[in-house]
């Protein structure tokens, strides 16, 4: 497959920041007008402006009233890292059940800054399209839709996932593909497949909270392994672990983890696959964030570089198109029979006319146009809120640099309590996730994740200004010592 060419004024911000970089453009030199870069380059005006405001929103680029885009004299100092997570002593019980309970209540209150769950904004999504999908095919076809469907789901819409996998280098069946409500049903099957009560689960740290609370209702441990900010889990702290300590999954994000937005190297993750090969460890991978990439092609799934050995495969349309239908899937040969038992036992099947509806849409193509236009909404929301949070935030605040998705994880000095600042930030009308919702065993209570979900706007601009306020009210107020 062709990787997809970039759009004419991301080619030509791109140029202008290589022109930055060979000098041939200096600290404070003007640019020429939108008009003239317009005519050069053969491209229209508001292409050209797109390009000028996206390197604005970058810092690289200054607008002066009347005058101008202008090369900003001394490029903003980037914040660090987040650190790397430590090994843990030994496998944790999870008890996160009620932080999580409380962050999903004020994260869908409307009234409040929706810097909280990670859910795409209704506004960017192609709701009105799939409703339109799901009314036809209720109206032409109601009766006939109108009842249980296969417990592995509708097939044509099977049938698109497969084609979809094929894109990576996976070869899928559609027999191979069940259909789940959401990842969240599809990571419990797959849990309940290879793990019981007492099992100790492999994860990286931090750890998308939903994967947490789903391993606490099941009776499990989890080991939380180090992991970089952007390179993933250390490979080598997970061959010590297998070596030492019993486990009976590992189950990792495909790429772009929630919360650092991380993504492993292919090198890595097939030494991964190795390792956990020689150990016998089934690995579940989660890839909810893969379609939302901010490179010229999607990073490939384990599944990809393994062809289903060992790995069950988990997805979802619900971050990249619609939260509301509910629609994942799984795929895994070698556990496929005991996976569909267990989608009997749990909810029978999932509801036909949604997956009509879905079916439909990307039959169409439209799933492509839509998540070309979503992929440079969510880089640039982030672009965004960084560039705020170096603005706003305390100096020392250390912030993720994701490749994909759109949230941001955000380290504070280790006195830091983002408990204490998430009660503070509800009381000026501010929601976001506290780090320690992100963690087995109470660790990143200075750490805490923003969502970048939603439209940009000056509301949610303010938002982060204001939480970063908290935030060095909250550093000046509180002892130095640890």
């Amino acid at each position: 497959m062709h990787a997809p060419t970039p759009f004419r004024y991301e080619q030509l911000a791109s140029l202008i920041v290589g022109m930055i970089d060979n000098g041939a453009l200096a600290p404070g030199a003007r640019l020429p007008s939108v008009r003239a870069v317009s005519e050069q380059h053969q491209i229209s005006i508001s292409t050209a402006l797109q390009a000028y405001r996206l390197l604005e929103d970058r810092g690289v680029l200054i607008a002066r009233p009347q005058s101008g885009f202008y090369v900003a004299a001394t490029r903003r100092k980037a914040l660090g890292l987040p650190s790397t997570s430590r090994a843990a002593a030994k496998p944790s019980s999870v008890s996160i059940s009620g932080v999580v309970a409380a962050l999903l209540e004020h994260a869908s209150n409307p009234a409040l800054v929706p810097l909280g769950c990670a859910f795409p904004d209704a506004e960017l999504m192609q709701a009105k399209r799939l409703d339109l999908a799901l009314a036809r095919a209720a109206r032409q076809h109601g009766v006939r839709h109108n009842i249980y469907t296969p417990p592995s789901g509708d097939m044509r819409l099977r049938c698109e996932i497969a084609k979809r996998a094929m894109r990576v280098g996976h070869t899928l069946s559609p027999d191979d593909v069940i259909i789940t409500a959401g990842c969240t049903e599809a990571l419990t099957l797959a849990l309940t497949v290879v793990a019981t009560r007492g099992d100790t689960i492999a994860i990286e740290s931090p750890s998308y909270f939903g994967l947490l609370h789903t391993i606490e209702m099941l009776g499990l441990k989890a080991f939380e392994l180090p992991t970089h900010p952007t390179r993933g889990v250390d490979v080598d702290a997970l061959a010590g672990l297998l070596e030492s300590v019993p486990v009976a999954a590992c189950v990792l994000s495909s790429n772009f983890n929630n919360p650092l937005g991380s993504a492993m190297p292919e090198p890595d993750k097939r030494e991964l696959l190795a390792i956990l090969d020689r150990h016998n460890v089934p690995l579940i991978e989660d890839d909810v964030y893969g379609d939302i990439y901010f490179g010229r092609e999607k990073p490939k799934p384990f599944i990809a570089l393994d062809n289903g050995g060992n790995t069950i495969y988990c997805g979802s349309f619900s971050k990249s198109l619609a939260p509301g239908y509910r629609i994942g899937w799984l795929a895994a040969r070698k556990y496929a029979q005991q996976l569909m038992e267990r989608k009997l036992a749990f909810s029978l099947c999932s509801p036909a006319l949604p997956q009509v509806a879905l079916a439909d849409f990307l039959e169409s193509g439209a799933y492509e146009v839509h998540l070309r236009a979503i992929r440079r909404i969510f880089e640039d929301n982030l672009a965004r809120m960084t560039r705020t949070i170096e603005e706003s935030f305390p100096p020392d605040t250390k912030v993720s640099q994701p490749v994909g998705g759109y949230v941001l994880w955000l380290e504070m000095p280790r006195r830091f309590d983002s408990r204490a600042l998430f009660d503070r930030a509800l009381e000026e009308g501010i929601c976001f996730a506290p780090g320690i919702a992100f963690s087995a065993s109470g660790r990143f209570r200075n750490c805490l994740r923003l969502s970048a979900g939603h439209t940009w706007s000056q509301q949610v601009a303010d938002g982060v200004r204001r939480l970063g306020q908290l935030a060095k009210d909250q550093l000046v107020s509180s002892p130095t010592s640890n």
